[in-house]
């Protein structure tokens, strides 16, 4: 499924391609976040021709709720549901389940939860959670795992990990005892967790490559550890993982976290913030990050960055766009949206160009102090 094309001299970067029954991945890449069968504000289309997206991510929660998994099973997969021919992954729902703390119970037998929207009791299984995206029909589906809260106890993240590694082989054999639905294969990666205990996570890395899953991610980061810490834990992981398998970072982050991600042997990431982000006037450039909200642009009649292949850059004033985005009209969001992602991708771009050249090395580090500066 994954194959391994080339290394950087002077770092973990990795140069691959992941095939799927829905197409082959250029990795490193960025998923964009279709939580609900859509990326907020962009249609398939654009994702395809303009962000140039290789593959997105579903959420196996959210969907089960909203549309539900018979509805999804009518259309003839989320693939069909939504009219998109690429690949997609889909998360489990654990993380979700993670943040509904207040509303859930964890036991051996799986994760117990309310609805957020109706309040209505529901549960998920390493079993069921299969069974959800085998009707998904996701070319990559993720395992249920629980993702430790930081800070946790060393014993608290010991115990979580070890319950992750239990699901995790009921997971994995109701995989391979069951087939897919919609006559096309389906991979399943392994969650690497153990909060950020040294021993547990490459304890939890070496379990997880002992199961032959098809790639397996780094999970339980991210979730409000300092970056130094997201950065050494990463590190620390890849040491540990199968060099002929994806690696998948999840949750993550700024443009500066790619880069420090790839640097350290990640392949896959994905995160919400391009589209979140652009909602709140925050535009991520090859130059830095600019707030369009911020008053300074409100006579600035010049274009943000007319050589970047956006609309928002090479069309619109930022006087306008800051307009938009200040009075909440749908427009400015969707430029706003769509120039974030086409960011990303451009930015996993040209990381796989520094690759292939082996001049990542020399300009990741220098390039992610650019791109936190505020402009």
């Amino acid at each position: 499924m994954y194959t391994l094309k080339s290394t950087a001299s002077t770092t973990k970067a990795r140069l691959g391609q992941l095939e799927t029954a829905h197409g082959v991945i250029e990795t490193p890449i960025f998923m964009p976040v279709g939580t609900l069968g859509t990326v907020k504000g962009v249609s398939q289309d654009i994702l395809k021709e303009r962000v140039k997206a290789q593959i997105i991510l579903g959420n196996t929660y959210h969907l089960y709720l909203r549309p539900g998994c018979d509805i999804i099973r009518e259309a003839g997969g989320l693939h069909q549901f939504m009219n998109w021919d690429r690949p997609i992954l889909t998360d489990s729902g654990g993380y979700q389940v993670f943040s509904l703390s207040d509303n859930r119970e964890l036991d051996e037998e799986g994760a117990h939860f309310k609805s957020h929207i109706d309040g209505s009791s529901h549960s998920f299984t390493p079993e069921n959670v299969v069974e959800t995206q085998r009707i998904l029909g996701s070319d990559i589906m993720m395992l249920l795992d629980e993702c430790p809260p930081y800070p946790s106890s060393h014993e608290y993240a010991k115990n979580s990990m070890e319950l992750t590694h239990r699901w995790a082989k009921r997971g994995r054999k109701a995989f391979l005892e069951t087939e897919p639905l919609y006559g096309h294969k389906q991979a399943q990666f392994g969650i690497v967790q153990g909060g950020t205990y040294k021993d547990l996570r490459i304890e939890s890395a070496k379990f997880m490559a002992d199961q032959d899953f098809e790639g397996i991610a780094i999970g339980g980061l991210s979730v409000g550890e300092p970056t130094e810490l997201l950065y050494e834990f990463t590190d620390l992981n890849t040491d540990y993982l199968p060099k002929d398998k994806a690696r998948y970072l999840m949750g993550v982050g700024t443009p500066a976290n790619l880069l420090h991600g790839v640097a350290r042997g990640v392949d896959m990431f994905d995160c919400v913030m391009p589209t979140r982000n652009a909602r709140n006037g925050s535009i991520f450039t090859r130059h830095g990050k600019v707030n369009i909200r911020n008053a300074q642009w409100k006579e600035h009649h010049e274009l943000l960055d007319p050589d970047f292949p956006s609309d928002l850059c090479s069309k619109y004033t930022m006087a306008y766009v800051h307009h938009l985005i200040r009075n909440n009209e749908i427009f400015g969001l969707v430029l706003a949206s769509i120039h974030n992602l086409t960011f990303y991708l451009w930015l996993m771009d040209e990381v796989r160009r520094r690759i292939a050249d082996d001049t990542f090395g020399d300009w990741y580090e220098g390039m992610a102090e650019k791109l936190d500066e505020k402009l």
